[in-house]
């Protein structure tokens, strides 16, 4: 059995320049970008033993949250890309809900499918609807197929130029 958890939410106050994390602690965020087709962020990770700034961004039409994070020097990441599987509500302060399951990616090589299990003793324990959970493996589904197509390039296949801030 999994650590039960109802889906975490968080919320991204583009005027406020804050990221509410998932525990509710309020975190200062350097840079949001608002497009067409999603939401920029760019921030510090703060008392993480590996990963020191977090750039993600928020696609409501595919129901994704794509990261590239920076480790802390002499840490090593084992994906380049991490996908969580969300539902992303636009606005004036963006609202994701994680829907459990997540996609690492090692560009070019190959990626993983994580937490199957939590996703499955969530909807089992009535934290999560049937639709959601179907809504969930229906996006990891054509993620995984489009992500193997595109030879592991996560941004070839969504066809959005996604751009990150490499001197953060």
């Amino acid at each position: 059995m999994t650590d039960l958890h109802p889906p975490k939410i968080e919320l991204f106050d583009i005027a406020g320049m804050t990221n509410t994390d998932p525990k509710g602690i309020v975190r200062a965020v350097d840079r949001y970008v608002p497009t067409d087709f999603g939401l920029y962020m760019a921030r510090p990770l703060d008392g993480h033993p590996n990963i020191g700034y977090f750039r993600s961004w928020l696609l409501p039409e595919h129901g994704l949250r794509v990261g590239r994070w920076r480790a802390h020097p002499g840490q090593r990441l084992d994906h380049d890309v991490y996908i969580d599987i969300v539902d992303v509500e636009p606005g004036p302060v963006w609202r994701t809900v994680d829907l459990y399951l997540d996609i690492l990616v090692r560009d070019g090589v190959d990626l993983r499918v994580l937490d199957t299990d939590e996703i499955l003793d969530a909807q089992n324990a009535g934290l999560l609807d049937r639709v959601s959970t179907e809504r969930a493996f229906e996006r990891t589904f054509s993620a995984v197929e489009g992500i193997a197509a595109a030879g592991y390039d996560v941004e070839a296949w969504l066809g959005i130029p996604l751009t990150w801030d490499d001197d953060a």
